[in-house]
């Protein structure tokens, strides 16, 4: 016999979570729960808010409709939109045991605030010392500079950066102009640094820094082909799709020879351990994004591995069904 509950749920963020110039107050989203022969299955569904092409609001009948059809044996398709298909997936993978147990934890260090504790933070890391820094919210002299001096004063460092489209390609070369060139192959990569893909590919070719592609994934005109100076693609399963689809590009990126990297849209500490799920089965060995879970209040259902904020269980969810 099946059994489907849907779940909302509301978690606090801290204050400075800033989206697309859009401050976030609080993540909103759905839980799916299904029970059948003495298994059990969830999954999250999260619009990322400025991200996501749906709502939560236009999502949740959605899910509450294919729940009861699931809950009554119906065999339905899943819902169009991107998290509604990624969550309910999730949750089936984990119902019929094709989600593996395993998990990578693992997260790039994020630079961010005083100069001289995360010095010593980054010093004192063991084994491979790799760091994210979120570039373009300041000016572009100031980026290359923060970064340069990074590089310097630690030589083993591998740095990631994202700039999330915020560059035209003057302030992408400003910024690679106080990057020094012997220190550039130590980029990882710098994730989007402008608005129009071109503009990005050409920044690459000129200055020799690794670039990334992430909201392009999303574009209505992206293929997966050979381009110079692209070295890796970010996957964020709650924008992607169904965990078949996330599968596909996952493939279609390593064809290609391309890094691929499992990141986070900001999940609740279930979506988080799901991910790094994902990332442990299908990117072996490279390190997941998934540290958003320090920008929250409480955790949800599952906890995070060291995390000693509150984990709040389904009792006290709201149930839509």
């Amino acid at each position: 016999m099946r059994q489907a509950q849907v779940y909302r749920w509301q978690i606090p963020l801290d204050a400075g979570v800033v989206l697309r110039e859009r401050r976030l107050k609080t993540r909103d989203g759905l839980f799916v729960h299904l029970q059948e022969n003495g298994r059990e299955g969830w999954g999250e569904i999260a619009p990322l808010p400025g991200f996501s092409l749906e709502t939560l609001d236009e999502v949740q009948p959605l899910v509450v409709a294919w729940a009861r059809g699931w809950r009554s044996g119906a065999s339905l398709p899943l819902p169009a939109p991107s998290s509604a298909a990624f969550g309910l997936s999730c949750a089936l993978a984990e119902l019929h045991d094709e989600l593996p147990a395993s998990a990578d934890y693992r997260a790039a260090m994020l630079c961010t605030g005083d100069p001289d504790e995360l010095f010593a933070a980054l010093a004192a890391l063991p084994g491979e010392k790799l760091a994210k820094v979120k570039v373009g919210l300041y000016e572009a002299v100031r980026d290359g500079m923060v970064v340069n001096l990074l590089l310097e004063s630690i030589p083993d460092l591998q740095l990631r950066l994202d700039a999330n489209r915020a560059w035209t390609p003057l302030k992408a070369q400003q910024f690679a102009k106080y990057v020094n060139p012997h220190f550039r192959s130590r980029i990882a990569f710098l994730e989007e640094p402008c608005k129009q893909r071109a503009d990005s590919l050409a920044f690459a070719l000129q200055t020799g820094i690794t670039i990334a592609w992430d909201e392009s994934l999303r574009d209505a005109d992206f293929t997966f082909e050979p381009q110079p100076g692209v070295g890796a693609v970010i996957i964020k399963p709650t924008l992607t799709g169904s965990l078949q689809k996330v599968q596909q590009q996952v493939a279609a990126a390593k064809a290609l020879g391309l890094t691929v990297v499992i990141s986070s849209s900001i999940e609740s500490s279930l979506g988080l351990t799901q991910l790094a799920r994902i990332a442990a089965w299908l990117t072996p060995g490279t390190v997941p994004g998934l540290d958003t879970l320090q920008l929250m209040k409480c955790q949800l259902i599952r906890r995070w591995p060291e995390s000693d904020l509150p984990c709040l269980q389904s009792d006290r969810l709201e149930p839509l069904l």
